[in-house]
């Protein structure tokens, strides 16, 4: 899969950042959100807001496919340094290899896209960056963290993206003990972006959601329930 994202976010417009808000998301719509789709992947996962368990819930779901959803403002990280949200998938993929780029497919990830900042650029860096933008009209992202629900029970506890050394994966849920209920996550995006990359963060950055099948090409449905970075 060429799940390329420096691609996908070069695609998305620039908004502003939330200043002095907290992230909080109900899914009651999707107007704060942007379609992320990847170049090369034709067949795009479907994503839509429909009411489960009486309350207004993000349905995603995918066939052999891939996109996903990024906000459409930024947060920041510095300021708003926890995440919760509550998902569930209905059911897992059988034929993953989370280390693998074949096996880059998860049925649900909530992941953290941080910006490019050019002013705390290495020159290298300022270079490969500026000719990106020229290419795709945006900066690419920095790096990210992507938190997944992994099919198999023995993920690692983080590892690199098959795709690139700029992302790190999280697997928060393994297997299918927990398939079919709704499960709370909270994580730290400062202490566990320490500990992927051993240095902090951009301060700004957008919270995308996935459900990705292209290379298994098998199918799943997953919902997320709300996502809230809550005031420290």
């Amino acid at each position: 899969m060429t799940k390329n994202l420096i691609c996908a976010v070069l695609l998305l417009a620039v908004t502003p950042a939330l200043a002095g808000e907290a992230f909080r998301e109900e899914f009651e719509s999707l107007d704060a959100w942007e379609p992320l789709t990847f170049p090369k992947i034709e067949r795009h996962s479907r994503y839509r807001v429909e009411e489960k368990d009486g309350a207004f819930v993000l349905r995603a779901e995918s066939e052999a496919s891939a996109s996903g959803l990024v906000s459409k403002a930024t947060i920041d990280v510095y300021e708003y340094p926890e995440l919760s949200w509550r998902w569930k998938v209905d059911n897992i993929y059988s034929n993953t290899d989370v280390l693998s780029k074949g096996g880059d497919d998860y049925p649900i990830r909530v992941y953290v896209l941080f910006e490019y900042d050019p002013d705390k650029a290495s020159f290298g860096q300022r270079v490969q960056y500026r000719a990106a933008r020229l290419i795709y009209g945006e900066y690419p992202p920095h790096s990210t963290l992507n938190y997944v629900w992994a099919s198999v029970a023995d993920a690692p506890d983080m590892y690199p993206n098959p795709f690139t050394d700029r992302a790190r994966m999280i697997p928060l849920r393994r297997g299918d003990a927990q398939v079919g209920e709704w499960v709370e996550e909270s994580v730290h995006i400062l202490k566990d972006y320490r500990r992927a990359f051993g240095e902090d963060p951009p301060r700004e950055a957008r919270i995308a959601i996935m459900n990705d099948s292209d290379n298994t090409g098998e199918a799943s449905v997953s919902w997320v329930d709300w996502i809230r970075a809550p005031a420290p």
